[in-house]
């Protein structure tokens, strides 16, 4: 039987998400899956890095020996947690390999999709 709030949620522009805006995860779907008669799993849909074209550059970053891609973010973006969005428009799986080699350069970029001018 279908939950009557999910079934609400559904036919309408309201989305329930379990994570927050600046999450990796927000806005992508939940399913679930029948593994067993009477037992069910819940699982988020699988999420893809989105085409680095999208990204607005606004500046780049050359990698120094001891950076951690959590003190980039936080220098640049103002907040540890947002790495992943230096991951989407790098195109990188593993957020440590952008971090692996000295020297290397990071594009931090708007939001993907935002546009606008770099200050």
């Amino acid at each position: 039987m279908t939950d009557p709030v999910q079934a609400m949620l559904a036919q309408t522009s309201l989305k329930n998400t379990l994570f927050a805006a600046s999450s990796r995860y927000y806005g992508l779907d939940t399913e679930t899956i029948e593994i067993s008669p009477g037992k069910t799993v819940g699982y988020l849909t699988r999420r893809f890095l989105p085409d680095p074209s999208q990204f607005q550059v606004l500046q780049q970053y050359v990698v120094a020996q001891g950076d951690r891609l959590d003190n980039v973010a936080a220098q640049f973006l103002g907040d540890p947690a947002l790495f992943w969005r230096i991951c989407d428009a790098n195109n990188a799986m593993r957020p440590e390999a952008l971090t692996e080699t000295v020297s290397a350069t990071l594009l931090i970029t708007m939001p993907v999709g935002v546009t606008g001018s770099s200050l």
